[in-house]
């Protein structure tokens, strides 16, 4: 009997899911047993970080203004100005600064690593890797991997200080909030875990881009279609992944520190 939609496409995505687990496999095996390439992940840590530090900052200070403003206007309602500055640090620390910046690193990072790897998997460049007997995933994989796992969390944390500032400059010189009591509910609210738990987010979406990039771009479809397929369903996938992996992380991990 022919199987029906639902059923091949339940069945390719668990065989996906399959491969994926195994490269995540094979790139643990590769850091436990053989030293990366130093030359290599220095360029990716550049490549990930240094030069999405723009983009990142950029939405971060955006973020914070308008949560700012949005807060603002509903606490108005209640006259409770003040503690504006709260809900933002903490909801910069702990969900919007990992979320959108992990984001802001899927569209930019994700799909570059997918389209560079998946244009060297149509070339034969990968193929011509293993007759000279280099693992791509030593190669290719890990120092993404580690650099993505690293930038993720610096970016994070540069997202969350601008956007807390931004928002302090926009409640302070633009809504007229007393700028000492803003920072004073900044201080008693917002608890060293809020910053742990948005950090250790972080370096779990920056495992989750590149272990999704790398995978769709090794398991490109031949021509110039497939790497733009590749691309397009490296950042539907990783964006999805890090939305429905956060839910289960903050309830995780607010009970951990709580």
């Amino acid at each position: 009997m022919p199987l029906s939609l639902v059923q091949r496409r339940v069945r390719t995505f668990l065989e996906q899911l399959g491969e994926l687990s195994q490269l995540i496999g094979e790139a643990i095996a590769s850091l436990r047993h053989q030293r990366p390439s130093w030359r290599d992940f220095i360029d990716q840590l550049y490549f990930v970080g240094v030069k999405s530090q723009s983009v990142v900052i950029t939405t971060g200070a955006a973020t914070g203004m308008v949560l700012c403003a949005q807060t603002f206007f509903q606490f108005h309602k209640v006259k409770m100005d003040t503690a504006t500055g709260a809900v933002v640090s903490v909801g910069m620390s702990s969900e919007l600064g990992p979320v959108l910046a992990g984001l802001m690193l899927t569209a930019r990072v994700g799909a570059a690593m997918a389209a560079e790897l998946g244009t060297m998997k149509v070339t034969e460049q990968i193929d011509a890797l293993r007759t000279l007997a280099t693992h791509p995933v030593d190669y290719l994989v890990v120092p993404r991997l580690l650099a993505a796992v690293v930038a993720g969390p610096l970016l994070t944390a540069e997202a969350i200080v601008v956007g807390i500032a931004a928002s302090y400059m926009v409640g302070v010189n633009l809504l007229g909030i007393e700028g000492a009591y803003y920072l004073a509910y900044i201080n008693r609210y917002t608890e060293p875990h809020d910053v742990v738990i948005g950090l250790i987010k972080a370096t779990w979406f920056g495992g989750i881009i590149a272990m999704i990039s790398c995978y769709k771009g090794l398991t490109c479809p031949q021509g110039a279609e497939g790497v733009g397929r590749a691309t397009t369903e490296a950042v539907v996938a990783a964006s999805i992944t890090i939305l429905i992996s956060n839910f289960f992380l903050t309830l995780f991990l607010t009970r951990l520190f709580n």
